[in-house]
């Protein structure tokens, strides 16, 4: 059983960063592939990046947010972060933290545990 707890979100403005965290329970985090989505209102929820299990340098994102966000995880930690650089009123949104055992996948039916969400908010 993992239990992941997010912060981290708040209302920026249009060019700000803001850093997600994720905080995981559980023995076995560094066996879990770990990812970011979000969930704009009236959306569907959406991949954004994950990084593989054991290794924090092994990361995936999606091409709306390909460098300018970057994912990262500390395993001793337990935890998992979020950096967004230059953000933009699209990006607001729901962030979700999630866990899957083993490969990493984009699919929200994938993942076995979720945290609550945070919320971002970006002004323009």
């Amino acid at each position: 059983q993992v239990q992941l707890v997010e912060s981290g979100g708040g209302l920026v403005q249009a060019g700000d960063s803001l850093r997600l965290s994720c905080a995981a329970s559980g023995r076995t985090f560094n066996s879990y592939a770990m990812a970011w989505f979000r969930q704009a209102p009236g959306k569907e929820r959406e991949f954004i990046a994950a990084a593989i299990a054991w290794s924090g340098v092994n990361t995936y994102y999606a091409d709306s947010v390909k460098g300018r966000f970057t994912i990262s995880r500390d395993n001793a930690e337990n935890t998992v972060y979020l950096q967004m650089n230059g953000l933009q009123p699209e990006d607001t949104a729901v962030y979700y933290c999630a866990a899957k055992p083993g490969v990493w996948r984009t699919e929200v039916t994938r993942y076995n545990y979720w945290g609550q969400g945070t919320q971002v908010t970006v002004s323009s």
